[in-house]
């Protein structure tokens, strides 16, 4: 897909992402790729970037444009269908992201949503990865754009739905894997977040909820090879979404690990970088 051309969301929206600079330089561990984006709705601005357009994979990160999608292309929602948005926002839920993402034509929901959104860095899956919808590419300036496209600009139906399955974000991720790093860790509440992971393997190395039994993302990129995904054989994780009071602050934080890092390690990392990142500008 050709990248699109930016449409602003804001009038209040003065300065660019490569005008903004944190208070305090944020380090970087050796060996992690990272990119974030920060803007101040209160002050109508960008107030930390790196690598904002930088294209990772989206992981589960991209769930919140499938639900936008889904409910923008209708007026109700059946029972059945509120309880998948509910797992697949809340609790990750990659069965119930399958399930929209197959009804809604795939690549086709990118599609409808970037030209939408105005989302310059964000395309579909390779065409040869039709069903992989974790392999979209999008970048943190994307992520933070879709936030306040929730906020500012959708209906009050689809904020409203969204942000609240949001803001109610579950500990557990639907595989097992505990979702609470980064914002949820590293930031006081109110929050609302989406997180994703990848390239950690199946089976989490604590199991944050003995029930679950879905698949992670994860389990579906190591049945790819030579996908031309960004990052494809390295770990992901992200954390993005709302913070401060009044949703003052829309944060997204993309990490990209060294090949075989662990878990543990990765969550740290990103977590440490989420709080640093949100004390140089709340402070």
């Amino acid at each position: 897909m050709k990248p699109l051309a930016a449409v602003p969301l804001v009038v209040a929206a003065l300065a660019t992402p490569a005008q903004a600079a944190e208070a305090k330089p944020i380090r970087v561990p050796a060996g992690t790729t990272a990119a974030w984006v920060v803007y101040d709705r209160q002050a109508g601005k960008f107030v930390a970037t790196r690598n904002a357009h930088r294209k990772y994979r989206s992981a589960s990160v991209v769930k919140i444009l499938i639900a936008i999608d889904y409910l923008e292309r209708r007026k109700s929602v059946p029972a059945a269908d509120a309880r998948l948005l509910k797992v697949m926002l809340r609790a990750s839920d990659d069965d119930a992201a399958s399930a929209f993402w197959d009804r809604g034509g795939k690549g086709q929901i990118i599609v409808r949503t970037a030209r939408k959104l105005g989302l310059a860095d964000t395309a579909p899956p390779p065409a040869s990865k039709p069903g992989f919808w974790g392999y979209t590419s999008l970048s943190a300036y994307d992520i933070v754009r879709t936030y306040r496209y929730l906020l500012d600009r959708a209906d009050a139906r689809v904020r409203d739905t969204i942000l609240g399955h949001l803001r109610r974000s579950t500990p557990c991720g639907a595989d097992g894997f505990d979702q609470t790093f980064g914002i949820p860790d590293g930031v006081p509440r109110p929050w609302a977040v989406k997180q994703g992971w990848s390239g950690f393997g199946t089976t989490p190395p604590v199991r944050c909820d003995a029930k679950a039994t879905s698949a992670p993302i994860s389990w579906i990129a190591q049945r790819a090879s030579r996908s031309g995904v960004p990052d494809y054989g390295r770990p992901v994780l992200y954390t993005s979404g709302l913070a401060g009071k009044g949703d003052r602050f829309v944060m997204a934080v993309l990490t990209a690990h060294p090949a075989g890092g662990t878990w543990s390690g990765s969550v740290k990392r990103i977590t440490t970088l989420t709080r640093d990142l949100y004390r140089s500008v709340a402070s």
